[in-house]
């Protein structure tokens, strides 16, 4: 299973951000989300890890109902596109710096989850994550892209 999560920061009239995130086992987004954060953050990479949050029970959920109709999940894969916030999901507190010492515990779940070998995260570059269609008003060939690759093989 591989997911794309990623935020828009503060792009709501409230500065809330924007969480995206898309489901794929291979060709076409077999599940789709986007939404408003409840939380304001204070920067993008705070922006990532509520988004992160916001879809992380997805992600699980979704696994073990896979395994339950008889597919077992080898990898369960999260790509992100901050480094920043990929280093707090990784190494929880180890990561933490000056900016980020307020971060609420409930957002290291994720740190938890990669240590159980629940969840593998890896990096995707901006051009490449998907969950901008669902996050960003985009235009022109990167819509055409995304909004292919989200449909799938088209005959």
């Amino acid at each position: 299973m591989k997911w794309m999560i990623n935020a828009s920061f503060a792009v709501h009239p409230d500065f809330k951000s924007h969480t995206g995130g898309t489901l794929s086992f291979g060709g076409g987004a077999a599940q789709v989300m986007s939404k408003k954060q409840k939380l304001n953050s204070r920067s993008s990479m705070e922006a990532e890890l509520i988004a992160v949050d916001n879809v992380v029970t997805m992600m699980l959920w979704t696994k073990l109902f896979m395994e339950w109709q008889g597919y077992p999940i080898d990898k369960n894969i999260l790509y992100q596109d901050n480094k920043s916030a990929i280093l707090l999901e990784e190494n929880g507190r180890k990561s933490v710096g000056k900016r980020s010492r307020a971060i609420n515990i409930c957002y290291f779940f994720i740190t938890d989850q990669v240590e159980k070998g629940n969840v593998k995260i890896k990096y995707c570059p901006t051009d490449d994550m998907i969950t901008d269609f669902m996050t960003k008003p985009l235009q022109g060939e990167k819509f055409r892209k995304f909004r292919d690759l989200i449909l799938g093989p088209q005959e």
